[in-house]
């Protein structure tokens, strides 16, 4: 574990702690197969960032009552569905080290949680009394499904533009963000220069958080991934350091990477001369500088607030965002 985690979570600890107990308590007056199938993703190892980015901006405004943890659990639910939808989509089997919980049970079952996360998460935006949050649930949700339609539309699509790639982590990833940072602030009645500040802050936040995950794909230990090395060009999903490198490559080197990533079942030889091709045409770095330009510019977005340990905590998610290896 890195120094600048084990900052965040010393720091964080009370915070992740009723966080949890509010997922819990959430589900615990439904079915017991709703309990049973959203816990299993719920419960698998999460690091709770986007209710943690809800709590945090929420008292950097001033909050000071205690219904943040339960307001928080909006943004684990609309995640977690997400994933037990996207599991379906891709033909995943594994998801943080468990089996998929469509192979547990079936796929309705799957689906139908999904959707179940997905209402329950309106249903507790409403009991925060502000119209504001519910429409910025509601148009998460919105986003969140397109960008879902959009990969699916350009899976294994060679031809995918850099723009067309940043429009899907905006839609799966980023409006998430900066949704919990935005009704954090909404939630303490913070102005609306504060509120749009961490709006922003959330915003760049999650376009670097996506880019740093696509970057693990091809980074990583291959030791660590064994047979999911490269699990997301397994899934015909294009992402950064792919786009750009095709870019960028001669017609030579084009066309082995196009022949990898046209085949699902390359093996673990041929990824790794993939991943050489990428850093030697640049596409590892690029990805890696424009991952490192949205952290500065999240990070300038809180210089308006005073000096605190929660702004300083925010300070370090978004570093923290940049380097993990997880």
């Amino acid at each position: 574990m890195t120094d600048l985690k084990q900052k965040i979570l010393a720091a964080v600890g009370d915070d992740l702690k009723a966080i949890e107990e509010a997922l819990a308590e959430n589900l615990n007056p439904y079915f017991d197969l709703v309990s049973q199938v959203a816990g299993h993703i719920l419960f698998a190892g999460g690091k709770r960032l986007r209710p943690l980015l809800m709590v945090l901006c929420a008292r950097l405004c001033g909050y000071s009552g205690n219904h943040t943890a339960r307001f928080s659990t909006i943004f684990e639910y609309l995640h977690a569905a997400t994933l037990l939808h996207d599991d379906l989509v891709d033909g995943a089997d594994m998801r943080r080290g468990r089996q998929v919980a469509n192979q547990l049970w079936d796929n309705p079952t799957a689906v139908l949680t999904g959707d179940f996360l997905l209402s329950r998460g309106l249903s507790i935006a409403a009991d925060t009394g502000l119209c504001e949050v519910i429409r910025v649930i509601a148009r998460i949700t919105e986003n969140m499904s397109q960008g879902e339609i959009r990969q699916l539309e350009k899976k294994g699509d060679i031809t995918l533009t850099e723009d067309e790639y940043f429009e899907v982590i905006r839609c799966k990833t980023a409006v998430l963000f900066q949704g919990a940072c935005r009704t954090g602030a909404l939630v303490a009645g913070a102005k609306a220069a504060k509120v749009q500040a961490l709006t922003s802050y959330g915003y760049h936040l999650g376009l670097a958080f996506q880019m740093a995950d696509d970057l693990l794909d091809y980074t990583q230990d291959l030791s660590s991934l064994g047979k999911h090395a490269g699990a997301d060009l397994r899934e015909g999903k294009l992402t950064l350091p792919l786009i750009h490198a095709l870019s960028r490559a001669p017609e030579t080197d084009r066309k082995r990477m196009v022949a990898i990533l046209q085949n699902p079942d390359f093996t673990t030889t041929e990824f790794v001369a993939l991943v050489e091709m990428l850093k030697y045409h640049g596409g590892i770095a690029y990805t890696h500088e424009q991952a490192a330009a949205h952290i500065q510019t999240a990070k300038a977005k809180l210089h308006p607030f005073g000096n605190s340990q929660t702004r300083e905590i925010l300070m370090d998610i978004a570093d923290y965002a940049l380097v993990r290896k997880s």
